[in-house]
């Protein structure tokens, strides 16, 4: 499943070609996704200019000038591209939202394709925060997440720190990948409770988060099962996993194998030796 930054990369991808942009029309060629898709969508979206493109946690959301939004989710396998109106049409592309052409030019579609269909189209009525965007933690990124909020947050908690961190009520948008990579970064095993983790390990590992996901996202992301960039290229930050799907393989730091157990459900890979 994409994680933030290849949802970030996609926002980025995107925003330039629609921010301004004046809906025409919307086709949908299923009624569901996830979730079905609520009538709004169809009904209120035509007529409407675009004023932004946000995200939150690993949603984005599209809006308009009326101050509702769209709200995407792309789920395992979903993708987002603006295209010429008049490209065929793939198998799996579920949504088209019209876009009037710029000047003379010719118009264009945003492009909503999804294989397995774990993706979502919602909507988010003005004023209103939908019910999947309350109660999320802060942004990860974001000044009000530090390692003193981490250390605060813990206290007397027995969960795994990788469970804690993946917690999307402490923190959104640390998934499976860059939870694993922030705590080889900062030297704390996954096993370890997340309330005998010291402040000054926590204020490691929030600069490991901060770092790992702000090279990820220049990067463009990692390339996992199905994900590509709006404009169809890949993100490279797979090629500079240290942890993640590396169980058994040679630590990059003291060369001992990296063990393997499920934590949470989730593959979880971390060394022995570096991480305490």
């Amino acid at each position: 499943m994409p994680e933030l930054p290849e949802v970030e990369t996609t926002r980025r991808g995107l925003a330039p070609h629609l921010q301004g942009r004046l809906i025409q029309a919307v086709t949908l060629r299923r009624p569901d996704l996830r979730w079905p898709i609520p009538a709004e969508v169809a009904r209120d979206l035509p007529g409407q200019r675009i004023t932004g493109v946000r995200r939150r946690a690993k949603y984005l959301l599209m809006d308009v000038e009326s101050g509702d939004s769209a709200l995407l989710h792309l789920g395992m396998s979903g993708s987002l591209r603006v295209l010429p109106a008049d490209t065929a049409v793939r198998a799996h592309d579920h949504v088209d939202i019209a876009l009037a052409a710029k000047g003379r030019g010719a118009g264009q579609v945003l492009r909503f394709n999804d294989p397995r269909r774990f993706g979502s189209l919602l909507w988010q009525p003005a004023g209103q925060t939908h019910e999947l965007l309350q109660g999320l933690g802060p942004e990860p990124l974001s000044d009000d997440f530090d390692g003193d909020y981490l250390f605060e947050l813990s206290r007397g908690r027995k969960a795994p720190v990788k469970t804690f961190l993946m917690d999307q009520a402490v923190v959104v948008g640390v998934g499976n990948i860059y939870a694993a990579e922030s705590l080889y970064r900062a030297g704390i095993s996954p096993l370890r409770a997340a309330g005998r983790v010291s402040r000054e390990r926590y204020l490691a590992l929030a600069d490991a988060v901060k770092d790992i996901l702000g090279h990820a996202i220049a990067r463009g992301g990692t390339t996992l099962r199905d994900f590509i960039s709006p404009d169809g290229a890949p993100g490279y930050f797979e090629q500079e996993l240290s942890a993640y799907g590396r169980g058994g393989e040679p630590c990059p730091r003291c060369g001992r194998p990296m063990k393997q157990a499920n934590i949470g459900q989730r593959a979880t890979v971390w060394c022995g030796h570096c991480q305490k």
